[in-house]
């Protein structure tokens, strides 16, 4: 069965450019989420999953931009090909089908797992140069999230009963950010939490 050609495109915040990942494949259509890899909330993502057919060709730029990490990217790949979704790494020129042979499942692994570990280096070595800038006094640190009228806006929001969830996707923010900032998350004596 011929299906479409599906691209999926992650980027880690809104002004970075999304057309350099699957530059030059024609596609029938493609999902682009804006969210850093870390997040479990990937509308698109999702919205993909819920698309893709027997027959389709998912491209994708690289493993790291699929999956959060090896385990999602094991469990992701083995989903799709089981549905009959062909699925191609372009940057590590890798193609799975489900029919795979044995060494391109131990690839799959092997190339997963140090898209992984760069990761964590990356994290490593950002989370030295702030303590190295802190130091000198040079960090300033992260912009604030929300003006002082967002603020305001969601604590109102959040007091009429509207989901924390929603106020945080109305935002663009996740909800731990919103918790920060509206003070609505509260640990219970037997340290569970309550929202």
């Amino acid at each position: 069965m011929v299906g479409q050609k599906i691209g999926y495109v992650r980027v880690s915040s809104d002004d970075q450019n999304v057309d350099r990942q699957l530059d030059g494949l024609e596609l029938d259509r493609v999902f682009v989420d804006k969210i850093p890899g870390k997040s479990t909330d990937r509308p698109q993502l999702q919205e993909m999953l819920r698309f893709l057919r027997d027959g389709d060709h998912l491209h994708v730029h690289s493993m790291d931009r699929l999956a959060r990490n090896l385990i999602d990217l094991r469990q992701l790949v083995q989903s799709l090909t089981s549905q009959g979704v062909k699925i191609t790494f372009v940057k590590e020129s890798l193609t799975f089908t489900g029919n795979d042979e044995p060494i391109s499942v131990l690839l799959l692994s092997v190339m997963g797992a140090v898209a992984e570990f760069e990761r964590s280096i990356i994290r490593e070595r950002q989370a030295e140069g702030i303590r190295f800038a802190r130091a000198k006094g040079k960090y300033k640190g992260r912009a604030a999230a929300l003006t002082a009228a967002q603020i305001e806006e969601a604590k109102q929001k959040a007091a009429t009963g509207v989901p924390k969830a929603k106020i945080a996707r109305e935002l663009k923010i996740c909800r731990e950010t919103l918790y920060k900032y509206i003070g609505s998350r509260q640990t219970t004596g037997t340290g569970t939490t309550v929202v």
